[in-house]
């Protein structure tokens, strides 16, 4: 049950983020939250990719007006803070991310991520003149509204292309500049890249996506400098991986292997009992 204020998670997502390295999950509903919240998880983020499939939807294909609304039901499934993966700002100006960003705080997340994709597939990036003057948007509409709702700046380089490292942390650096409170680049995978971006751009601190099999782990995060890893819509996969498996052999063999290793129905409500 949310019994927290907005304020209060903000003020201990905020906390979170001066020391140490921490597990950002990426739940997709109410259900996905409870349990990540039971396994004792101190703050999650949404997926974009992952609510979408849940609507029968691809990624990127949500309103600004839906996946609001799954932000404001997610702030108030939880007592944990929400980090609100915003897209790009679902607007085309910085006065349009600035009224976006806007309405993101009164949903009552925690944190807010603008990336520098175009959705234009002849130039994926958006120039970096521009792509400042949003995220400077993004700030000061945080700033008008309390100044306590985290501003993540993501450089989609390695998501959308080119993979140019050296660009990316030009990126990261100005996001940061123009105000940005964490800083990220999902699709880094190496040690070294992970440690190049977390040096650029200290002491500000640094999300990593871990949405595959790595050898990685938390304690190597933690190392390298990082401050919170997060999952996308890895979680979410996971789940339709099961789903799939077990309908699969339903409707092609008429077996139902796939459905032993599930979790049984009175796990699940004792997991969610109230």
């Amino acid at each position: 049950m949310n019994t927290l204020t907005p304020s209060q998670k903000r003020a201990a997502f905020r906390e979170l983020h001066r020391t140490g390295c921490f597990a950002l999950p990426n739940p997709w509903d109410a259900g996905s939250a409870a349990a990540l919240a039971g396994l004792g998880f101190k703050a999650l983020a949404t997926s974009s990719a992952g609510h979408a499939w849940s609507l029968a939807r691809a990624d990127g294909q949500l309103s600004r007006a839906e996946t609001l609304a799954h932000m404001r039901d997610m702030a108030q499934s939880t007592n944990l803070p929400i980090n609100a993966d915003f897209q790009s700002g679902f607007a085309e100006t910085p006065a349009g991310v600035a009224e976006s960003v806007r309405m993101a705080i009164d949903t009552g997340v925690a944190g807010v991520s603008i990336e520098d994709a175009s959705d234009n597939a002849e130039s994926p990036l958006r120039d970096l003149p521009d792509a400042v003057a949003r995220m400077r948007a993004a700030r000061a509409a945080i700033d008008e509204m309390g100044g306590d709702v985290l501003l993540i700046g993501r450089a989609e380089n390695f998501f959308v292309g080119p993979a140019d490292l050296e660009d990316t942390i030009t990126r990261l650096k100005a996001y940061a500049e123009a105000g940005a409170d964490c800083l990220y680049a999902p699709g880094i995978k190496t040690r070294e890249q992970i440690r190049a971006v977390v040096e650029a751009v200290a002491p500000k601190p640094v999300n990593v996506l871990i949405g595959w099999t790595s050898d990685l782990t938390m304690q190597d995060m933690a190392a390298l400098g990082v401050r919170r890893v997060s999952v996308g819509g890895a979680l979410a996969r996971s789940a339709w991986s099961g789903f799939l498996r077990a309908a699969r052999s339903l409707a092609e063999q008429g077996r139902f292997d796939g459905i032993a290793a599930t979790p049984a129905g009175a796990e699940l409500n004792q997991l969610f009992r109230k």
